[in-house]
């Protein structure tokens, strides 16, 4: 046999050792499961977060401005697994609530800090004159900034948000900390068991990328679509 004709061998060899034999394959798909369903609650609970700190950075209101400033200083300087573990073995230490989910309150209040400043951004972005024209026609300041503001901010946000969901997936490699099966946790499952480092490393690698890679051409064509609507 030639060199490549063992290599590739070798190869099938241990892709069938780390995931076909005894079903290893389906730790990788519940994996896949796990990390989609944490990152989508994640991400709209950043939202929501991100929405509230950044009208409130934006009051004339002291007191909910020094709390947004001190939640988005204090989240954005501590790293996302220690604010895991604390929010997992500390505050929800007594909650019975699914790990997933305590992961996701996790990974969402640390999304909400770069989604304010993300929303604070696209709202500044609107030209002061479009606030002064809702006004003038009558709406107050909450009526102005949900109907005129908002919606022209969503436009100029959306890809700096697509990149925080993006973000948001791969950080939930994480999750494994507190005992989740994910994608990265079952590669490492698949890797004490096989005694294998290389295979099951490259395979979470492939599927992270693949979904990465589907669900940039999927945001991407949402965004495509939202500047059609701009030049009607």
């Amino acid at each position: 046999m030639t060199g490549i004709e063992l290599w590739f061998a070798d190869f099938c060899d241990k892709f069938y050792t780390c995931f076909i034999r005894d079903d290893r394959y389906k730790l990788l798909v519940s994996g896949v499961g796990v990390t989609i369903k944490v990152s989508l609650l994640a991400v709209i609970i950043g939202i929501l977060i991100g929405m509230l700190v950044a009208i409130s950075n934006l009051s004339n209101n002291k007191l909910l401005k020094a709390i947004g400033g001190i939640y988005t200083d204090v989240i954005r300087g501590t790293p996302s697994v220690t604010q895991l573990m604390v929010i997992y073995f500390v505050i929800f230490a007594t909650v019975n609530l699914d790990k997933w989910i305590i992961a996701s309150i996790a990974f969402g209040v640390n999304s909400g800090a770069y989604v304010s400043e993300i929303i604070r951004g696209g709202i500044l972005s609107v030209d002061h004159g479009q606030t002064e024209a809702g006004r003038s026609l009558g709406l107050n300041a909450f009526q102005t900034m949900t109907r005129i503001v908002i919606p022209q901010a969503v436009k100029n946000i959306f890809p700096a948000l697509c990149n925080e969901f993006i973000v948001l997936i791969k950080e939930t490699a994480i999750v494994g900390y507190v005992g989740l099966m994910d994608i990265q946790k079952a590669g490492d499952f698949i890797k004490s068991a096989t005694f294998e480092p290389g295979m099951p490393l490259f395979g979470t690698a492939v599927i992270y990328y693949v979904l990465i890679k589907i669900l940039t051409l999927t945001l991407r064509q949402v965004e495509n679509h939202l500047r059609k609507s701009d030049a009607r």
